[in-house]
């Protein structure tokens, strides 16, 4: 599936609140309710860019929940991947371009590296046969660097993505730390774990009675930097210490 399908509208009455997890999700359950609370369990990218809510402290209708800001996010990973590779000159970016938000941030890469000199190699992906077009396409020209966006689509084909890295000896720049414990090589990001307690906070007091147009929406206040030195041993890459030392976890 290249994303969510249509959120069928008889569903929705029989519920008291919808929790999403990602862009895509959110979009469906907005469209499908205007009634029903619905919280962004996990980010959906700049959910004030992508019109999803009216603004950070004032969300307004009936949706609230995680969001970021993916102009800062975007250049700081893209910085930090150069840092760590810092002869890369072309990296690829994959990322869904059936949701907004992942494109919005796709974008603002591509704004990071024109500060870098670095040349992007834009691989999008729609649906999963698309990841092998995009392989593909590395293999025939093969980046410096990968940087693959999350959003719950290309999370759920993470382990493709790690596992084309590791064989061709791409360094990868992942969004969250999880992916980077199942083998990638550094994120830099929010916890995925925060977010959801957070959205479990505000699924309590809507459901205690708050209104989520009365919720502000809430940004990470914490960001984790996380390498996996096994990784970079077998891709045969010397992180450098000024990465190591800012890191707050190194996988072994």
């Amino acid at each position: 599936m290249n994303g969510w399908p249509a959120w069928p509208r008889n569903s929705c009455s029989k519920v008291d609140l919808i929790v999403t997890q990602g862009g895509l999700t959110a979009v469906a359950a907005k469209q499908a309710t205007s009634t029903i609370p619905i919280v962004i369990g996990l980010s959906a990218g700049d959910a004030v860019a992508t019109g999803l809510i009216a603004s950070l402290a004032r969300p307004g209708g009936n949706i609230t929940g995680m969001t970021d800001e993916s102009v800062q996010l975007s250049a700081k990973r893209m910085e930090i991947l150069k840092e760590a590779v810092p002869k890369a000159t072309v990296i690829a970016v994959v990322w869904n371009a059936n949701d907004q938000g992942m494109t919005l941030r796709y974008r603002e890469i591509e704004k990071a590296a024109r500060i870098l000199n670095v040349e992007v190699q834009a691989l999008s992906v729609r649906e999963p046969d698309d990841f092998a077009v995009a392989f593909s396409a590395m293999t025939r020209r093969r980046p410096d660097a990968m940087f693959l966006v999350a959003d719950p689509f290309t999370i759920v084909n993470r382990k493709r993505v790690i596992e084309f890295a590791a064989t061709h000896r791409i360094p990868a720049m992942y969004e969250f730390r999880f992916i980077v414990r199942d083998g990638g090589l550094i994120s830099y990001g929010p916890s995925a774990e925060d977010e959801f307690r957070q959205a479990a906070v505000y699924v309590d007091r809507i459901l205690k009675g708050a209104k989520p147009a009365d919720l502000p929406a809430v940004q990470p206040t914490r960001y984790y930097l996380t390498v996996n030195a096994k990784t970079a041993a077998t891709l045969g890459l010397t992180i450098p210490p000024s990465v190591l030392l800012r890191a707050d976890d190194v996988v072994q």
